[in-house]
């Protein structure tokens, strides 16, 4: 019944976007960091095609008051999901205006101490629906040109779609005021809200870049946004439209739910991406920020009508960050890159029988087949006719939604080219075509050794190892010879110790770190090479090889940590927390083992963002150190707005539910927790 009802609201919405064609949004909002409230007044200048008695938007849980026609209150009622105008509305132009006031459970977050300057508000409208916070349209097609000023207390700044106008501060309070020139789909819509420092630039062609960084973070700046102005210019020039929004921004948000979010003008991405010189090795930004910004044109620009048709957005934006990253890499990436996916999709297809063009396709489908298939349509019509089509695509369907027949047929006209086959192949057909993507990567020289390479995978190492030695030894990409590490996983290391010294003595990161993460126990007389992994420029390299090294060789526990004992490591605080836990499980290594273990709880804690507090945890429960603080913080887990977190959360305390005593310690906690933390823990304890 609810599927049925669901198509039935998308049925009435697309009616009521032949009727009613929605032009601009002026909403002035103010949010509530305490409350966690919003409130605001907005107005809507809409033109009726043909004569309605009702006009809905959608409003999730929202109160209005003073909902006016052309300034006169008009009836209206509201079904917690929709507003709905009552009113004979005749063709023509309308304006319509209303306050409105709602306590968002989702779309809009906060996070952070509202009371202190880590407070952070921002929101997440894809998937989760601008409606919750600001009345606007769950369909895509509806596309709005959207004003916002916003309140927000002085200390912050505010981000927001579009440019700024202006500034006004009064008392302590600033109103921001944002405007846009051009319509949008309103999940695009959005707000960030922090302590930001910014940095400028400008592109080649003029459009100015800004780049938003929190205060505390202003040293990692450089590395964080490395490349950004290069692929800026690199897209504009391989789309051939120019970037249609005006000015583009960025801003790290914590806590976020996804990679990377495409507002127009402004991306919204995840701090893990926030990294220093040493991280951008193993977290760099890069294929993130080209993901997002190509999105300005494939999702922003042109959006699909229609989740089938959902490999518009991200197969193009997966393609063209690649086409970015080759730009910045090189072209032994590119086809690594694509080597790598199509590897994944093959195996995928074994079990992943859905296509392409598919509601219900999987991520690794829609983003990768997706741009897979854009990869083998460029090789296919050449650079000349692809670059042709697209450009004439994006000028034909400019700020309108698209499916998949209108980009097939902008190919039939610059080529001559079955797009019937290639739709049937590449995106209704489960499939993946290994044999004719096999046949594209072996252009690439490095891509041919690593087919050859996977030919000698159920082979003795014997039969290899002679072309493992020459491998090594060429000037082969480097992916490949990592790749030939990862087949001697089972063999003894008395059989491999020369292709090891080999791939050692390469120097390259990726392949120390492969080697670093091959042994478990390490052997005596690779001891002293091992060792100096924990001088590698990788802080994930740095944590596999302390934890081998900290577990093979008892008797020097004392050297390494000593070693390392200054590690930070990510911002997610990896190398610490690795430290903390090692140093607590070294009998007699510290004088104040108490105080190690408070700093290694206090990580765990609300205090710190879901990514270090499940490190912090999951450590925590490796090591067995579960202080009833520790409990406390793991039902605090299960009300995280991040569902991977919370998962994590109730599956963790189901393990310690099945361990002596701590049923009864997860009870005595009750009294001390909020209403949320009662009701996710008796469930819990209820399940049996």
């Amino acid at each position: 019944m609810k599927y049925f009802f669901l198509l039935l609201s998308s049925f009435l919405f697309a009616q009521q976007t032949r009727k009613v064609d929605f032009k601009t949004a002026y909403g002035s909002i103010s949010i509530d960091a305490q409350s966690k409230t919003i409130t605001g007044n907005v107005r809507y200048d809409f033109k009726v095609l043909s004569a309605v008695d009702t006009v809905k938007m959608d409003a999730q849980n929202m109160l209005f008051t003073q909902v006016k026609r052309n300034g006169k209150e008009i009836p209206f009622t509201t079904n917690g999901k929709q507003l709905i105008l009552i009113f004979p509305f005749t063709k023509g132009k309308h304006s319509v205006s209303f306050s409105y006031e709602a306590q968002p459970k989702q779309a809009l977050y906060f996070v952070g101490n509202p009371n202190t300057q880590t407070g952070q508000i921002w929101t997440q409208g894809q998937g989760k629906y601008t409606s919750h916070w600001f009345p606007s349209f769950d369909d895509v097609n509806e596309k709005v040109v959207f004003h916002l000023d916003i309140v927000a207390d002085q200390k912050y700044q505010v981000i927001s779609n579009g440019t700024l106008k202006e500034k006004n501060t009064q008392d302590s309070l600033t109103t921001w005021r944002y405007r846009m020139q051009q319509p949008m789909s309103s999940y695009l819509l959005m707000l960030a809200i922090g302590n930001y420092e910014k940095k400028t630039q400008k592109s080649d062609s003029g459009v100015p870049l800004e780049f938003y960084i929190e205060a505390k973070d202003v040293a990692r700046f450089e590395p964080t946004y490395r490349y950004s102005k290069k692929m800026f210019d690199f897209l504009e020039k391989e789309i051939g439209i120019p970037y249609p929004w005006g000015n583009y921004k960025q801003v790290p948000v914590r806590d976020f739910l996804y990679a990377g979010m495409e507002n127009t003008t402004a991306t919204t991405f995840m701090t893990r991406y926030v990294v220093d010189t040493i991280g951008f090795f193993d977290r760099k930004y890069t294929n993130v920020n080209a993901h997002e910004l190509a999105h300005q044109w494939f999702g922003n620009l042109i959006t699909a009508e229609s989740s089938q048709h959902h490999w518009l957005q991200e197969g193009f934006a997966t393609y063209f960050a690649l086409l970015a990253e080759k730009d910045s890499y090189g072209e032994d990436y590119f086809y690594s890159y694509l080597y790598e996916k199509a590897q994944q999709l093959k195996f995928a297809s074994r079990t992943d029988t859905i296509p392409v063009l598919h509601a219900k396709a999987s991520s690794l489908t829609f983003y990768e087949k997706g741009a897979w298939a854009l990869f083998y349509l460029h090789q296919k019509i050449g650079d000349k006719a692809f670059k042709k089509a697209i450009k004439n695509y994006l000028n034909r369907y400019a700020y309108q939604t698209v499916n998949t027949e209108d980009f097939l047929a902008e190919i039939r006209k610059v080529a001559d080219f079955d797009t019937h086959n290639f739709s049937k192949v590449w995106l209704e057909d489960f499939k993946f075509n290994t044999l004719e993507a096999n046949e594209l990567l072996s252009k690439n020289r490095s891509i041919k050794i690593q087919l050859q390479l996977d030919q000698y995978k159920a082979k003795s190492l014997s039969e290899k190892k002679a072309f493992f030695l020459d491998l090594l030894q060429s000037d082969v990409y480097f992916t490949v010879k990592e790749n030939s590490i990862a087949q001697l996983r089972k063999e003894k290391y008395e059989d491999i110790k020369e292709l090891i010294a080999l791939a050692f003595s390469t120097q390259n990161l990726s392949i120390r770190q492969k080697i670093a993460s091959h042994f478990s126990q390490i052997p005596d007389d690779f001891k002293t090479n091992y060792e100096t992994l924990l001088e590698d420029a990788s802080y994930q390299t740095r944590e596999i090889s302390l934890f081998t090294l900290w577990n093979s060789f008892e008797n020097d526990r004392y050297k390494y940590l000593d070693q390392t004992q200054h590690w930070i490591g990510f911002n997610d605080y990896n190398l610490r927390i690795l430290w903390l836990a090692l140093a607590l499980n070294t009998p007699n290594y510290s004088p104040n083992p108490q105080d190690l273990l408070q700093e290694l709880i206090r990580f765990s804690s609300p205090d710190f963002e879901a990514t270090t507090r499940q490190n912090a945890l999951e450590t925590l429960f490796e090591f067995r150190m579960l202080t009833p603080e520790v409990l406390k913080n793991l039902v605090n887990a299960t009300t995280h707005h991040m569902w991977q977190f919370s998962k994590f959360g109730r599956e963790t305390i189901r393990k310690i539910l099945k361990m002596p005593d701590y049923r009864a310690q997860f009870e005595q906690l009750l009294p001390e927790l909020n209403a949320t933390e009662v009701t996710q823990l008796n469930r819990l304890l209820l399940e049996k």
